[in-house]
C-alpha cells in the first residue's frame, strides 16, 4: 500500500493505493484500488514570513541550477521560478498560477528530493 498527496484543480487529496493480488495462471490481474479522501485545508491566514498557500514542489530529485524567484515578486502563470537538473536534463519549474512569491526555499547548488517545497506563493 502506498500513500500519495495529489492536487487536482487546486483541491488536495491524500490517496492510498492498494496493489491487487494476482494468481498464477490468471488471465487478468485485478486493477489497483485507490481510496481518495480530502486532505485537511491549509490555514486561512499564515503569519508573516510563513509559506504561502500555493506550494511549488520538486517533481523529481535533482540539483537546483538556477533560482529566478524572489520573495515578494509578482509572477504570472508559466513564469520560470527555478531550474532543476535531473538525469542530465534541465527542467523548468514554473508558476502554476498568477500570484506573489511568499518564500523561496531553495538556492543554487541545493540537492532536493521529490516533493520538497521549492517556492511558495500567495
Amino acid at each position: 500500500m502506498k500513500n500519495y498527496t495529489i492536487t487536482v484543480n487546486g483541491n488536495v487529496y491524500d490517496v492510498t493505493v492498494e496493489e491487487g493480488t494476482g494468481s498464477t495462471g490468471a488471465v487478468k490481474a485485478p486493477a489497483a484500488k485507490a481510496v481518495l479522501k480530502a486532505a485537511p485545508k491549509a490555514a486561512a491566514a499564515a503569519p508573516a514570513g510563513a509559506q504561502g498557500a500555493v506550494k511549488v514542489t520538486a517533481p523529481m530529485q535533482g540539483k537546483i541550477l538556477k533560482v529566478n524567484a524572489a520573495a515578494g515578486a509578482a509572477v504570472k502563470k508559466g513564469d520560470v521560478l527555478a531550474v532543476l537538473e535531473a538525469m542530465k536534463m534541465e527542467n523548468e519549474i514554473c508558476a502554476p498560477q498568477d500570484g506573489t512569491v511568499a518564500t523561496v526555499e531553495c538556492s543554487v547548488g541545493d540537492s532536493v528530493e521529490t516533493g520538497k517545497v521549492l517556492v511558495s506563493m500567495n
